[in-house]
């Protein structure tokens, strides 16, 4: 099997892939990409696609055209506040929100410097997305579970941009310009009615946390079940005890 599919977060293309991996992997691109979009199939990037079929370029490359076309362009540059194209880039390429005002600023100057290409660019080539993602995996949400260095407000502010898969990423105001430039936590809001998932009030999240055991010899995994209501507070409890957060899933039953 040629198509890697992890906690259907993580798809990697690899080698030897069947038609069927291909088409995996370039729905789960336009998927991650495109934020959700309905896609049309006169929209799909035909030529994009062929390169990638042809080994012609990796899944880096795919990720980059897309993010470079007239398509992505139109849906998130176009008609959104710069504020909002930059949140949704980080979203989309690196898997994560905003990290502070100093972030957002350089993407600003990046685009006015240098413009369009460069900035998109500027994320598909970082380090960042080349140690998450490399060459072949595609971007995914990465605030969902714990990485180095990273604080609860990151996993609030992911929150609060991943809003599951029954809502798109349209809308053309910032949602976190104020928590950043204030350095403000943000609150997990309700999912918003009619996106097709109830709000977010009446759930239970079920966090799964990996804690060393037996003098570091292996590590064993916690869960906790907690309501909306405690999830930020429980969530900033487990890193003052050192817990490292593995993943934060809602409980469907």
């Amino acid at each position: 099997m040629s198509l890697w599919v992890k906690d259907t977060n993580l798809v990697e293309l690899r080698p030897n892939f069947t038609e069927d991996d291909l088409q995996q992997v370039i729905r789960a691109v336009y998927k991650q990409v495109l934020g959700n979009a309905h896609l049309l199939e006169g929209d799909r990037l035909t030529s994009a696609e062929s390169l990638l079929r042809n080994g012609d370029i990796t899944v880096r490359g795919f990720v980059r055209l897309v993010g470079q076309s007239e398509l992505y362009q139109a849906k998130f540059f176009n008609n959104s506040a710069q504020y909002r194209f930059i949140e949704l880039n980080c979203k989309h390429f690196l898997g994560r929100a905003p990290k502070d005002q100093v972030e957002i600023a350089r993407h600003v100057l990046i685009y006015n410097e240098q413009g369009y290409t460069a900035e998109i660019d500027s994320y598909i080539d970082s380090e960042e997305y080349i140690a998450s993602f490399g060459e072949n995996i595609v971007p995914y949400a990465c605030n969902t579970t714990t990485q180095v260095g990273s604080k609860n407000v990151d996993f609030n502010r992911a929150f609060s941009l991943f809003r599951g898969d029954a809502t798109s990423d349209s809308g053309k105001s910032a949602r976190l310009i104020t928590d950043i430039a204030a350095n403000l936590p943000s609150k997990i809001k309700p999912t918003a009615k009619g996106s097709g998932n109830a709000s977010n009030t009446g759930k239970r999240f079920r966090i799964t946390v990996s804690s060393l055991c037996g003098g570091n010899i292996r590590r064993s995994n916690a869960t906790y079940e907690v309501g909306y209501a405690q999830l930020s507070q429980k969530v900033q409890n487990i890193h003052k005890l050192g817990g490292k957060i593995v993943s934060i899933t809602e409980v469907t039953n």
